[in-house]
């Protein structure tokens, strides 16, 4: 399988651009825009996509629309009040995204050292601006290597408690299907950084993201291209949450500690 998102010195190229946002996600994407400037004014630093959409693999009907937005300053009750509020309004009024994710954070966080392996990579490496100046001036260059594996999604041990709670607490058909929509991404994108350092390249295909592993993991390959396909069209299964939570999560979480270690503390966030 052919490496692809480094250049030929082994550095991530920016995954996705607004030039390849498909015409039919092109209206949320301007509204999101003039929504977001509306919503925080002043308060805004800058804005970006991130995502299938900036991809050009946004599904109608079936796709998030994933925002990141940066403030001035550490971002407070109201700033996030604020976000609910566009989230809703925009997953309401566009039939073709299913649901808003908005991150919201301050500037000095994102460009600081606790996150220049975290928010830092994540900005510069996967968001496409939408607004504002780009903070990716501000950062370095970076490459798939473990740590940047480490810090990005080493921390799924953690994650897991909270995840059996959730799973125990659901009961009906839709909060089964958000939550293994939300396990099966992270699960898969896990699975794929585990192995990035020894593929060497990048992706943010999902389906791609399980094949790269089960180059490595053959034994887990079929587990991983199923999380794959329920993180594209969820399932009402409490079996499923079941497997994430009790099998396959924790065997990565295991595994990735053992490749990478566990991820760096991060300052709690102000509010």
């Amino acid at each position: 399988m052919e490496r692809r998102g480094v250049d030929a010195y082994g550095f991530f190229e920016r995954e996705g651009s607004l030039g390849q946002v498909r015409a039919e996600f092109r209206g949320v994407v301007a509204a999101a825009r003039e929504r977001i400037a509306e919503a925080y004014g002043r308060r805004l630093h800058s804005a970006y996509l991130y995502g299938s959409v900036p991809r050009g693999t946004a599904r109608p009907g079936h796709s998030n629309l994933d925002l990141l937005l940066v403030l001035h300053h550490e971002p407070t009750h109201e700033d996030r009040d604020t976000t609910e509020v566009l989230a809703r309004g925009l997953d309401e009024d566009f039939a073709e995204i299913d649901g808003v994710d908005v991150l919201l954070h301050g500037k000095d966080r994102v460009l600081g050292e606790a996150e220049r392996f975290g928010l830092g990579w994540f900005l510069a490496c996967l968001c496409t601006p939408l607004l504002g100046a780009d903070l990716a001036e501000h950062l370095p260059r970076y490459r798939p290597d473990s740590l940047l594996a480490r810090e990005t999604n080493g921390d799924l041990a953690e994650l897991l408690p909270d995840w059996r709670a959730r799973t125990r607490a659901a009961s009906t058909p839709q909060e089964y299907r958000e939550l293994s929509r939300t396990f099966a991404r992270r699960l898969v994108r896990t699975g794929f950084t585990l192995v990035m350092p020894r593929w060497a390249g990048w992706t943010g295909d999902l389906a791609e993201s399980a094949e790269i592993f089960g180059l490595y993991y053959p034994e887990r390959a079929a587990q991983m291209r199923a999380a794959a396909a329920v993180a594209l069209d969820p399932v009402a299964d409490p079996a499923v949450l079941r497997s994430y939570v009790e099998d396959l999560g924790p065997w990565l979480a295991n595994e990735y500690a053992a490749q990478h270690g566990t991820k760096s503390p991060r300052p709690p966030e102000e509010s």
